[in-house]
């Protein structure tokens, strides 16, 4: 992607976070102060100077704005884009610096500059016997000092050399050999090709819906496809003797989550076995796994997981169907109900799918004004899903199943906590505490 898509994609962002800026009627500076940024730093968003790491910061703010459902949707796909130019533009950078200079080898002291001066072909033979010669020629003509001589290594590098070519000259005609005296070896031969480029897929295997262990996402997704990923291979060899091309392996697209996706900075609960003084106090947004980590905390009745998919080339990757997975099932939590936040206000309900855990099978189930499945993402266009996951009386250990397809391909991709799976737990009846603003401990809730 060249330095005009970059900037394009960081523009495009830009004029949105502008537009909803000027409808919030709300100056940077007093955005900033809500957001904890500085104003400098939401200008360079909203002019397209920069774009951030992390899509916490624009969500927040596009939340602040009052944006709808379908703009905060836009924003996060925007930013997508936005975010892999960059990374594509800093990556074409890098190698660019990286030809002008490329590195010395592990363990070998760096060519002064007028060494570098002339770049080295793949072809170059070895100097090693040439700089032992300039070396030699370089010594003083005194009799006390007797001249090296290179000639014995010579000739011990061409007898070296002479060894290796009989030797591969062996091998050749033992192959050779081998290939006659199984030419008319019929299937078995066939066998032996096919053993030559690895293990077949049995028609089995191809149509095993479970997924890989290995095909959890966490930050990054797993390279590893479900057996259901590759198509099967037809025994034997091609008629024409050459292998046949391998097919594409590995899962065709990018997955992100966010198991701790919040509504708004009060939406979110969690139950903690511990006492309040012992409890750390509550985070941001971009902060919660870690606290939660820290905390051994469960998100309490509710908790929104975000999705999204980009496909990894130009090739169009069909999302089937999203199943809901429970692992695990029991009585509620005995812990303490702790909140993240006080005196928020409503918030923008942003619900694509919405699963009741309390339910028997729980399904995921488009919210109203969300479309069901099947849907198509590729590079340039991205899916983002926020499923918003709840529980009343249990506490439940669960997963998410992405359906895909790929031309011949198909498979299942797992969606988790970083290789665990989610767990929610209800809270009710339980002892309950928030952190009001400004204050400096945890203090009983009050409700309403």
């Amino acid at each position: 992607m060249g330095t005009a898509d970059s900037t394009g994609e960081a523009e495009r962002l830009a004029a949105l976070l502008s537009t909803l800026k000027e409808r919030s009627g709300l100056s940077y500076g007093a955005l900033g102060k809500r957001l904890h940024l500085s104003a400098s730093t939401l200008h360079r968003y909203c002019n397209g100077d920069a774009v951030p790491a992390d899509f916490a910061p624009l969500n927040r703010f596009a939340r602040l704005c009052r944006a709808t459902p379908e703009e905060l949707v836009e924003v996060h796909r925007r930013w997508i884009l936005a975010d892999a130019a960059r990374e594509q533009r800093g990556k074409g950078a890098g190698g660019a610096a990286g030809g002008a200079a490329p590195a010395a080898d592990p363990g070998t002291p760096a060519d002064p500059p007028d060494a570098d001066a002339t770049p080295k072909s793949p072809d170059t033979p070895d100097t090693s016997e040439t700089e032992e010669t300039q070396s030699t020629a370089e010594l003083p003509d005194s009799p006390s000092a007797p001249r090296p001589r290179p000639r014995p290594r010579r000739r011990l590098i061409l007898a070296a050399t002479a060894g290796v070519i009989a030797v591969a000259a062996t091998a050749a005609l033992l192959v050779g050999r081998l290939v006659d005296d199984g030419a008319g070896a019929g299937a078995g031969a066939g066998q032996a090709a096919g053993a030559a480029r690895g293990p077949v897929a049995s028609p089995e295997a191809a149509e095993s819906p479970s997924p890989s262990p290995s095909g959890s996402a966490s930050g990054k997704p797993s390279a590893s496809p479900s057996p259901s990923g590759t198509p099967g291979a037809s025994p034997g060899s091609p008629a024409d003797g050459k292998p046949a091309a391998p097919a594409p392996t590995g899962v065709p697209f990018h997955a992100s989550v966010r198991a701790h996706a919040w509504e708004n900075q009060c939406s979110q609960r969690y139950l903690v076995d511990r006492e309040p003084d012992a409890v750390r106090p509550p985070p941001v947004e971009q902060d919660a796994p870690a606290w939660v980590a820290a905390m051994g905390a469960v998100s309490a009745d509710e908790q929104v997981v975000e999705v999204t998919l980009q496909g990894k080339g130009s090739e169009t990757v069909v999302l089937q169907a999203l199943h809901v997975r429970v692992v695990r099932t029991g009585e509620p939590l005995p812990w303490t109900d702790y909140g993240t936040g006080v005196g928020c206000g409503g918030g923008v309900a942003l619900r694509t799918f919405d699963v009741d855990l309390d339910q028997g099978s729980p399904a995921a189930r488009a919210a109203e004004g969300q479309r069901p499945f099947p849907y198509k993402i590729s590079e340039s266009d991205p899916e983002m899903f926020r499923v918003t996951a709840h529980t009343g009386g249990r506490d439940v250990s669960w997963y998410l199943e992405v359906e895909w397809s790929s031309g011949e391909r198909q498979g299942v991709f797992r969606v988790d906590d970083r290789g665990r799976p989610f767990r929610t737990s209800a809270s009710a009846g339980r002892p309950a505490y928030d952190y009001p603003p400004g204050a400096s401990e945890w203090s009983e809730h009050q409700p309403g």
